[in-house]
């Protein structure tokens, strides 16, 4: 799976790293970063994903299909 933040419009909740901390960490900016593509399992990254209240968080497949958010 592939990860990607929009951090731009990043509003720094924390939730991604709560949820899958293995996957993802706030920067020095209190953005959220990608530390490790393969951290946490695709469940607790996808639900990271979900739990983010601005969608910035972008999963696609190794076929760069869109997994989230759906269209």
């Amino acid at each position: 799976m592939k990860i990607e933040i929009d951090q731009e419009n990043c509003i720094g909740c924390g939730s991604c790293s709560a949820l899958a901390p293995e996957t993802f960490a706030m920067n020095d900016d209190g953005k959220a970063e990608v530390k490790n593509q393969e951290g946490s399992s695709d469940e607790d990254t996808l639900e990271a994903a979900k739990s983010c209240p601005v969608s910035v968080i972008h999963l696609t497949n190794e076929e760069d299909k869109k997994i989230y958010p759906e269209d």
